[in-house]
């Protein structure tokens, strides 16, 4: 039971630090994309740091063990990752923030998280038999980690992670965004 509840609860903890944060705001989101509100990327930056530290203590400490790395795809990932930014610069919304503007009640985040769930579900059901085998024959990496691909210590990747997040949050603090009326 616990192995369900855990999760669901770490869910309803997120989802309500994103509401309280103001990150189901569209301006916010859309602020990323214009450069004039970096509050979400500050945000996840933060989740990430704390993810990855907890994470690799708890590995280190033996309570938990990850599982079987998948496969890396370098195509693969850009061209996910770049058909995901464009859907999430086109609504306004990420996935996180649609689950939890869902659970706000907004109308406008269920018909947008439901339309691209469907819109990437079909589009990955219909083209994955003809587009993947071509795009995991470029650049596949096997199943690797950063750590193993760099030849060190998992530490040492954290450490970097932690310190590359704070020089990028000096940067964002001190580098002169634009402002403007929507990210208000």
């Amino acid at each position: 039971m616990s192995t369900y509840l855990s999760p669901i609860l770490l869910g309803i903890v997120f989802g309500f630090v994103l509401v309280k944060g103001g990150l189901t705001k569209y301006g916010n989101i859309v602020g990323v994309f214009r450069f004039t509100n970096l509050t979400v990327i500050k945000f996840m930056m933060t989740a990430l740091v704390v993810s990855m530290i907890g994470l690799y203590t708890l590995q280190t400490s033996g309570s938990i063990q990850f599982p079987n790395i998948p496969g890396t795809y370098i195509l693969g990932n850009l061209f996910g990752g770049l058909i995901f930014g464009v859907g999430m610069a086109l609504a306004g919304y990420c996935p996180g923030t649609v689950v939890a503007g869902a659970g706000e009640g907004k109308l406008d985040y269920l018909l947008s998280g439901l339309g691209g769930l469907l819109t990437g579900a079909l589009l990955f059901g219909f083209t994955y038999k003809s587009v993947f085998p071509p795009i995991a024959k470029v650049a596949n990496l096997g199943n690797v980690t950063l750590p193993t691909l760099l030849g060190v210590h998992p530490l040492l990747v954290v450490a970097l992670f932690v310190v590359l997040t704070l020089l990028l949050f000096y940067f964002l603090e001190n580098g002169g965004k634009r402002k403007d009326k929507l990210s208000e």
